[in-house]
């Protein structure tokens, strides 16, 4: 048995970070992250076997293209997006994008951000959770007047986890519109099918059909690029690889899942951002079933922080493709487990150099 070398730095844990964010921070942050730094329309790659991809990007150009300018003298924007006679208000204001994991929806919403013709600061860009963290850090009003000079709004990952998000994102999305933002978001779920599966009272299905005229779908087909033609996802490593590949790798974390999880709990999800801010790669020991929804959606958030800020994973114990019991993955989560799984696989192939550090 090898003993752990030396290292310019011993690997941190996460566990001890407890990181605050200040609310101004939240707002600068909402723009792509690094993984989509540079992406753009012509870097998107349609499968040729799937029209709906090269459709999407057509669409979207047009819609970009609509967004040029100043809300005073740009005709495009007026039309898509301005507001609009009494007697055509409530169309849809947006575009939502639909599809299975890793058919490049995130990469075409980020290429929508980029294309726009605004400066940062009139543009936002942020996941569903993010978009929810932001009101409960400003207060709804004050997300309103913080949101409602932008010219674009982009929600990644839109789903609605319970009948509060629900009437939240209704109504913030109203007051957006009512003040000519436009919209567009990514899903794996159609937005008339938004909550299915979670909650079915009748107020807050009408509320859900009140969001989805916000939208027009566009549906992309396609398979999950992120294991296209590769092999299957790496096998766990013992704890000895990965705790030595900790101590070898410059700015890197090592912790047992468990605790990490446990962790997990005490963190306000819109800090998982900043609980990896620093980090090379990110070393989990021990890894094991999710004990719990509560814990695994906040896994899922993690996951999702890890894959935007492209940080590889290693790990001993069970497969990523593991984690979540048969019940978490037939039931009303089931898109975001899924989700986890394949981001955390595409990460765990990108560590294959750190075992050679």
């Amino acid at each position: 048995m090898g003993s752990v070398p030396a290292s310019p730095a011993s690997p941190v844990s996460l566990c001890a970070r407890t990181p605050h964010v200040a609310p101004e921070r939240l707002v600068g942050e909402m723009v792509p992250p690094p993984r989509f730094d540079s992406v753009r329309f012509d870097t998107y790659v349609p499968d040729p076997n799937q029209p709906s991809q090269a459709e999407a990007v057509t669409v979207l150009s047009t819609f970009a293209a609509g967004l040029g300018g100043t809300a005073d003298t740009t005709q495009g924007r007026r039309r898509w997006f301005g507001r609009k006679p009494a007697a055509q208000a409530g169309g849809p204001r947006g575009v939502y994008l639909d599809g299975g994991y890793g058919v490049g929806k995130t990469h075409l919403l980020a290429s929508l951000w980029h294309a726009t013709d605004a400066a940062p600061e009139q543009k936002a860009f942020g996941t569903f959770v993010e978009l929810t963290n932001l009101v409960g850090a400003l207060g709804f009003q004050q997300t309103v007047q913080t949101l409602g000079g932008h010219r674009l709004l982009c929600i990644d990952e839109f789903e609605l986890d319970d009948p509060g998000d629900t009437v939240l994102v209704s109504s913030l999305l109203s007051r957006l519109v009512e003040a000519g933002v436009a919209l567009a978001a990514t899903s794996n779920t159609l937005p008339g099918k938004l909550g299915e599966g979670r909650f079915a009272a009748a107020d807050f299905m009408r509320e859900i059909q009140g969001l989805s005229a916000r939208f027009r779908p566009l549906r992309i087909d396609g398979e999950d690029y992120r294991h296209r033609g590769l092999p299957e996802a790496p096998a766990p490593l013992s704890t000895e690889q990965v705790t030595r590949a900790a101590h070898a790798t410059e700015a890197a974390s090592l912790d047992g899942f468990p605790a990490l999880l446990a962790h997990l709990a005490t963190v306000h999800p819109s800090r998982y951002g900043a609980l990896t801010e620093g980090l090379r790669g990110a070393c989990f020991t021990d890894v094991g079933p999710v004990p719990d929804q509560s814990t695994a959606l906040r896994l899922v958030v993690l996951a999702d922080r890890l894959y935007d800020r492209e940080i590889p994973v290693l790990a001993s114990g069970l497969p990523f493709d593991r984690l979540f019991g048969e019940e978490m993955l037939n039931g009303g989560y089931r898109k975001k487990y899924f989700r986890a799984i394949s981001r955390l696989t595409a990460l765990a192939r990108d560590a294959k150099g750190l075992l050679a550090e």
